[in-house]
């Protein structure tokens, strides 16, 4: 099972480890590309602060995420599951998993980056500030700069078992499974369901923050159960075997990616 997480805005500081080394980092195939990216953006923050402020469209409040940017070189390290914060990866507790669930999500996990493409969560990175929906003056759209490589480096890192794609909109567009591939992908919504009490009927609404939380917690579950579903049907009946709500169907035409509802009636 590969499953595809998104990273986060926010991030931990950079570590007092070694510096960055690049060719340590998983998926080699993308070492040029990010080497790209990585001295493209190391120079826009060294010359111009304003002007990396607009192109990374960030706040006033967050200058000094150019700052580090610029010292991405020489910066300390620390593993990329440690780096990345926010709700989804406060609900996943990477730290608090069983050591046979560490090694499972060792194995599995897979988180994407405007400036690494995609790394292992044990991969050593420094703390950065770069999303996917950036356009650098030189590279242009990362999306896009990630879209041949990740073509060609992606489906080799699914193999042949599920891929449990938990990503966002705008990292979505560095990749996207096609064929096979794709007919053994499975998306995931988080719908809320209320109930309407002057009607009776229960109402869903799509959530947001609650959507990452509740991923979050999937892939906890799935971690530490052990379980390994070859497929999105096999995925269907073990996340209902967990507790989870799951409403889904096979896609209309082979070769696309199934959808599975997750409902939740209570958010937190």
């Amino acid at each position: 099972m590969l499953v595809l997480l998104p990273p986060s805005e926010g991030k931990a500081a950079s570590g007092r480890g070694a510096a960055l080394k690049p060719e340590s980092l998983s998926l080699p195939g993308l070492a040029e590309a990010r080497a790209a990216v990585l001295d493209e953006l190391v120079e826009l923050c060294s010359a111009d602060e304003d002007k990396a402020r607009d192109v990374l469209g960030l706040s006033e409040g967050l200058r000094g995420e150019i700052a580090k940017n610029a010292q991405l070189r020489t910066a300390g390290t620390r593993p990329a599951g440690e780096i990345y914060t926010g709700v989804l990866y406060d609900a996943l507790d990477l730290a608090a998993l069983s050591d046979q669930a560490r090694r499972r999500a060792r194995r599995s996990l897979l988180v994407f980056s405007g400036l690494w493409g995609a790394v292992r969560i044990d991969d050593r990175i420094p703390s950065y500030r770069c999303s996917m929906g950036v356009k650098l003056p030189g590279l242009g759209a990362l999306g896009a700069h990630w879209r041949g490589p990740m073509a060609s480096v992606l489906p080799e890192a699914a193999g042949d078992g599920l891929v449990l794609d938990l990503r966002s909109s705008a990292y979505t567009t560095a990749w996207r499974p096609r064929g096979e591939v794709a007919g053994r992908t499975a998306t995931v919504r988080v719908l809320h369901a209320q109930l309407d009490e002057a009607t009776g009927v229960e109402k869903r609404s799509v959530v947001s923050h609650f959507n990452k939380a509740t991923k979050g917690r999937i892939v906890r579950s799935l971690l530490e159960s052990g379980s390994s579903p070859a497929d999105p049907a096999e995925l269907v009946e073990a996340l209902r075997d967990l507790g989870h709500v799951v409403e889904a169907e096979p896609p209309a035409k082979p070769g696309k990616a199934w959808a599975l509802d997750v409902v939740v009636r209570e958010i937190h």
